[in-house]
């Protein structure tokens, strides 16, 4: 059902009571501002949106660090070397 701004302020128990036959749309001058559902509906909502999530290289290695200092793991690099001379670099 919708609702104006003011009526839903006046009402809201029974805003509340309607959201379990549907979400409860609040409008302040014909625009949307709020909606009102159930806690399950928006549970589910929360955990849909943590998947479609886009994770970045910067998440990946935040994600190793953590798994490696949750296991004790020390990810040894050797050091560098090359018998090669680096180009563009003066003498």
């Amino acid at each position: 059902m919708n609702w104006k701004l003011d009526e839903a302020q006046q009402k809201l128990p029974e805003v509340i009571d309607a959201i379990t036959s549907e979400p409860q749309l609040i409008f302040k001058q014909d625009k949307l501002v709020a909606a009102i559902i159930e806690p399950k509906l928006f549970q589910d909502f929360l955990t849909w949106h943590q998947q479609q999530k886009v994770s970045s290289l910067a998440d990946a290695f935040v994600e190793l660090r953590q798994i490696c200092a949750e296991e004790n793991y020390i990810l040894e690099t050797p050091a560098r070397y090359s018998d090669n001379s680096i180009p563009f670099v003066a003498e």
